[in-house]
């Protein structure tokens, strides 16, 4: 299957990222290279122009490498987005003019049943974007109701976490869960049927929760957040595309960190802490998607778009 990736908000951070010929970009998520290629594009290399864009995915790397051959401007790195600045040093770039993430799982990822991220087909049980190391199926057979609970909790915000890592454990014993539809047969089993009919899908917060524990996504963007920011060059924007509450918060509350300035009480006659803003949020309040693009592309529906400029 051809390495599909339809670009969300694509024009909204073409804008965000305030593109310059002559400028040096990070897309620390390569996918299938639509937003890449679009920036790509808008870069001359004779001027100094480069696009770095990272994918630990495999099938993303090569897929995004053929489609970004027509610009010589871009290079495909496989790597964590949260190697950024480690990749910019290998590189011998000191700083870059904008950094952007798109978060989340793939169209490819998703429509390829075995690479195993999907509910909606029966495929054995993988979710590991690198495609090497630590698989859900380890994750689902190896660790204890506690622990799944926790995750479940936490990264899927399941009211039923414990009812379905109790059963979890309860099938292993017969036999290891060993794909997604037998996972999907126990989530909905621990559910009460009344539950079952809100929200959608009874498998997706499971489905999010050990996806991003298999992946440690929120490790990864917490380290980014914290490294990645410092090797902006000032004016430089950081353009960060959530999909899910815990990674929006995550991104809100670090960018406000930046954005911030004096922390003393408010009731100090003048400012002893000497602290300055790092950053100017670009806008207060996410970008979302335009009607037209949610009609065209319902993946996008709960995209959040927050942008961060680096003062200098």
């Amino acid at each position: 299957m051809a390495f599909s990736h339809k670009p969300v908000l694509l024009a909204e951070c073409l804008e965000g990222l305030k593109l310059r010929p002559d400028g040096i970009y990070v897309d620390g998520t390569a996918g299938g290279a639509g937003h890449s290629r679009e920036i790509a594009k808008r870069l001359d290399p004779g001027a100094g122009g480069r696009l770095i864009s990272l994918d630990k995915d495999p099938d993303a790397v090569a897929a995004a490498a053929e489609r970004l051959k027509p610009y010589p401007a871009a290079q495909v790195i496989e790597s964590d987005f949260a190697r950024i600045p480690q990749v910019l040093d290998e590189l011998g770039i000191a700083c870059a003019d904008g950094i952007l993430l798109d978060l989340g799982v793939s169209s490819h990822q998703l429509d390829t049943p075995e690479r195993g991220f999907s509910y909606h087909t029966d495929a054995p049980l993988d979710m590991r974007m690198s495609q090497s190391g630590f698989s859900a199926y380890d994750l689902v057979n190896q660790w204890e109701v506690p622990e799944l609970t926790r995750i479940l909790r936490e990264f899927g915000e399941e009211r039923y976490a414990l009812s379905i890592a109790k059963n979890i454990a309860k099938a292993r014993e017969k036999k290891p869960v060993a794909t997604t539809g037998e996972l999907c047969e126990i989530i909905s089993a621990s559910i009460p049927a009344a539950a079952r009919r809100e929200g959608g899908h009874p498998a997706k917060r499971t489905f999010q929760a050990i996806r991003i524990a298999v992946n440690g996504e929120l490790d990864s963007l917490s380290q980014c957040l914290d490294a990645a920011f410092d090797r902006l060059a000032p004016g430089g924007r950081f353009c960060i595309i959530t999909f899910h509450s815990l990674e929006d918060r995550m991104v809100k509350q670090k960018f406000a960190g930046l954005a911030q300035g004096c922390i003393c009480p408010p009731d100090f006659p003048v400012c002893v802490c000497g602290r300055k803003p790092r950053g100017r949020l670009v806008t207060r309040k996410p970008v979302v998607p335009s009607q037209r693009e949610l009609d065209e592309n319902s993946r996008s529906h709960s995209a959040h778009l927050r942008m961060i400029e680096r003062i200098g």
